[in-house]
This record gives structure tokens, sequence and C-alpha cells, in this order.
């Protein structure tokens, strides 16, 4: 089954993330390792990474998913904007291995009107690029599934099967899938029928060995809308159906499966949640809720 967790706030340390992942009965989980919309990110305190590596160690949480600033676009055309991200996204790497976390998510970033082809290029450059500059580097980086809006890219599995055979360092590169991205890209999931359509596509095109970490979100819109806009699990447009198929499939054993939906204060929108999905491993495929769905 899918280790599951979510994206919790660091607020107040790295080790208080654990505890919050803890509080959710989670299994995994999903960090920033900095402020997601600056730029600058204070270095980090080796007390800090030691009281992060024995909560995790103490709840037995892991493995534990970064995900790097929301300003980086290592697709972009602009030369002072794509040198900036390039350098961003090492520090963001190389913060990631002073906490010891294996993978960093990014969004492949948006070609801005350069176009699909030119936007690839660059994404396969700075990826080359940090990877030479930098050897020494573990952890590996996850290209997101994206949803399809304007210029970005990586809503199709041919945009990231480009981007994934163009980087020379093979074994540093793989893929994060997003259940609400894919959705609303045009890849199904909700019926047996459609989940291994597409499943099936992203392994011959892909390999589904390359997914590393799954972000579970339902879909406010719907299939095909290319509108980017997360849900609680159950209540979206996907439905539990799409997650049943997730929970049930053997070749997803031990992937880190993520949420990336609202909550409160409390995290109870976490908690129930997880407790949804683990609730549908190994129970009958909810024929009903697919009818309701339609």
């Amino acid at each position: 089954m899918l280790r599951l967790g979510a994206h919790m706030s660091i607020a107040g340390g790295f080790d208080k993330a654990v505890e919050r992942a803890h509080s959710v009965e989670s299994d995994a989980l999903q960090i920033f390792t900095k402020n997601q919309n600056q730029w600058k990110a204070k270095p980090i305190e080796e007390d800090s990474v030691v009281r992060f590596k024995e909560a995790l160690e103490r709840h037995q949480i892991g493995p534990v998913v970064a995900h790097d600033s929301y300003l980086i676009n290592l697709a972009s055309p602009k030369d002072e904007l794509w040198e900036k991200s390039i350098a961003a996204f090492r520090e963001e790497l190389e913060r990631c291995d002073l906490l010891g976390v294996p993978y960093l998510v990014t969004h492949p970033g948006s070609h801005t009107g350069s176009g699909t082809e030119a936007g690839i290029a660059r994404v396969i450059e700075a990826l080359n690029r940090v990877h030479e500059e930098a050897p020494h580097l573990k952890a590996m980086t996850l290209l997101e599934t994206t949803a399809g809006q304007g210029s970005n890219l990586g809503s199709t599995f041919e945009e990231l099967q480009a981007m994934l055979e163009g980087v020379r360092d093979r074994e540093r590169v793989a893929i994060c899938l997003d259940t609400c991205h894919i959705y609303v890209a045009g890849y199904d999931i909700r019926s047996q029928e459609a989940y291994a359509e597409t499943m099936n596509t992203f392994d011959s095109l892909i390999g589904i060995d390359q997914i590393k970490a799954i972000h579970l979100n339902d879909a406010k819109q719907p299939l095909g809308s290319k509108k980017d806009r997360h849900h609680l699990i159950g209540q979206g447009t996907i439905g539990v159906c799409g997650f049943w198929h997730l929970m049930n499939d053997a070749r997803l054993e031990s992937i880190p499966g993520l949420l990336e939906t609202e909550k409160g204060d409390d995290l109870a929108e976490d908690r129930d949640a997880i407790a949804l999905l683990r609730g549908l491993i190994g129970s009958a495929f909810p024929e009903e809720a697919l009818t309701i769905a339609d």
C-alpha cells in the first residue's frame, strides 16, 4: 500500500512538521525546506537537522518529500530568471541533502511563449547542468505532472518522457504523479477501464517504476478542464473511485502518497482523508460512487 501522509508546515521548526504528521497518523511527509514564495532562505542550523531526524526516527515516518519554491522556472526563456532558477534549484537540493530528504518535487516550469519544444530543452539543460556541477548531491528530482494551464509544461506523459530521456544522469530524476493534475489534464482514473488505460499509457511511455511519489488530491473541476483546483478526497469530481484504484495497486507499494488539500489548524481534514484512504485497501470497488459521480 501507499505510505500515506500530507504536506505539513515547518513553522516552528522542521521537527514540528513531523509532529504534525504524526498527529494525523501519517507514514510519510512532504515539506518545504524554506519559504516557497521567496528566493532567499535562512541557512539550516545543525541543531534543527538533528531534531528533525530524531523526530522522524521516533515516529517512524518516511520517506520525506520536499517541494521546491514556486518561483523556480527551469523552462524560462529569459536568461536572468533561468540562471536564478538553476541556482535556487541547486540550493533546494543541497538543503534536502542536509536534512536527509531523498526526493525534491518540482514543477517542470513554463515556456512563457517560447514553445513546448524550447521549454523542454531548457529544463533538460538546467538539470544536466546541476548534475554536472554538483555530482555529490544525492536528492532525486521528481518532475511533477501538471494540469495543463497556460504554457506550463508536464501535463502530458509525452512531455515528461521527453524531459527524462534528455537527462544524462537518469538515476537522479523520476516522477511525482498528482491525481488532480493528471485528471484535469485529461487522464481519467475513475473507472477500472479508465484507470488501466491511463496507467498503461504512463507505463509504456515512462514506466510505473519511475513514480516515486504521488500527490493525492481530488479535483474541483471536471476531467480535461486544465484547471488546477484541489479538493478534499472523495468530495471532488474524481471521487473515491480513482483513489480506490491507487490504494489497491500493488505496483505502487511503499510509495509516499501525500495530501495537498485544504485543512484547518486542527488538521482534521488530513486525519479524515488518511483514514478514508486506508479504509479503501482491500475493500470492494465502490461502483455506486462511480454512478453518482457520472
